[in-house]
């Protein structure tokens, strides 16, 4: 028995209409989930800081964040060698850098491309690029941590100049220059000092038994475990120590001559990246008051750029302190310069 003719035209009509909203369906869901999609971070901040900071910005907005840390070795340098090694083909949309040395690097290799984010109004334009290559937000300074147990009271040093006095011979420690902050550190001193004081100071340390150790966290180490009297690196590092209860002091150097060196978060957008619009998203998200507080408040105790962040008060603020002035942008060709020659050779020399 065959089925009424009205029954036989209807159901390729319910078949057609139930494809096409099906394929409604999918096509609405592929939007929202195109609408939301990732956004691809590298960053050269240590992974417990950033790592909590893009779980909420995840919960926020919906966008995944894949974010992909550096060693703390090579913090900052391996990441953007590979940022300029893939400029043909970006994998990445928003470099998260712990300095702005490597953001001056990628936009002198045309790696970044401009971004003004509404959110950069209320920022100083000391710490970022005026062509809006990279912004800079949350600060950390450069610091001497010292053993309080082996460094006697009144007797700590005051500039980084004092780690070649002969009370700290054998007995002071840094990072390699050739990565991360201290090769920031490095080209802001030649830059304020002059090649040839510069030199002195780099020669002298080495000359007055001074180590070159792996990384800030390695320096922290030995000098919170009584290895070393004195070490340079950075708050953060400084915090982790205090609150481990290790027996360190810290002295922000120089305050009263050349300046402190501020070492401010920058975040960069990749020309080419392939989720643009949320990468601006995320880099709007960054340059919020409340990232800023909550960088304050973690390990990384970082002091906000934005005015009236409530921190907490072990963290030091930026109107406590006399910065070194540096023109940030012009750091990144000197850094360049210094670690395929002078301080290269210095640490090939140096190294044990």
């Amino acid at each position: 028995m065959h089925p009424p003719a009205t029954a036989r035209w209807l159901r390729p009509a319910l078949v057609s209409c139930c494809a096409i909203l099906a394929t409604a369906i999918g096509c609405n869901r592929s939007a929202d989930t195109q609408a939301k999609g990732q956004v691809v971070v590298y960053t050269s901040v240590d992974d417990v800081f950033a790592r909590p900071v893009c779980e909420k910005f995840e919960r926020d907005t919906g966008i995944k964040v894949l974010l992909v840390p550096d060693t703390e070795e090579t913090k900052s340098t391996g990441l953007v060698n590979r940022l300029i090694a893939e400029k043909a083909r970006p994998q990445c949309d928003v470099f998260w850098s712990g300095d702005p040395i490597r953001a001056a690097i990628l936009k002198a290799k045309s790696v970044s491309t401009p971004y003004q984010s509404p959110q950069s109004a209320e920022l100083p334009k000391l710490y970022s690029d005026p062509d809006g290559h990279w912004t800079g937000f949350s600060c950390r300074a450069r610091v001497i941590i010292y053993s309080r147990e082996l460094v006697k009271e009144g007797q700590e040093p005051r500039s980084v100049l004092d780690l070649l006095d002969e009370r700290f011979k054998g007995r002071a420690c840094l990072a390699n220059p050739l990565f991360g902050t201290t090769s920031m550190h490095a080209a802001a001193l030649f830059t304020k000092l002059g090649d040839a004081e510069a030199k002195k100071f780099f020669e002298g340390f080495a000359a007055n038994g001074g180590k070159i150790l792996s990384s800030n966290g390695e320096v922290r180490r030995r000098v919170a475990a009584g290895g070393f009297a004195v070490g340079l690196t950075d708050t953060d590092d400084y915090n982790v120590a205090r609150q481990e209860g290790k027996p360190v002091g810290v002295v922000y150097p120089d305050s009263d001559g050349m300046g402190t060196v501020i070492v401010p978060n920058c975040v960069v957008l990749i020309a080419g990246g392939p989720n643009s619009e949320n990468a601006k998203r995320f880099i709007d998200y960054l340059l919020t008051p409340a990232v800023e507080q909550a960088l304050a408040k973690s390990e990384a105790a970082q002091m906000p750029v934005h005015s009236g962040v409530d921190v907490p008060p072990y963290v030091v603020t930026l109107d406590h302190l006399k910065p070194m002035e540096v023109d940030y942008a012009a750091l990144g060709a000197r850094q360049e310069e210094l670690t395929k020659g002078y301080l290269k050779d210095w640490v090939d020399r140096n190294s044990q």
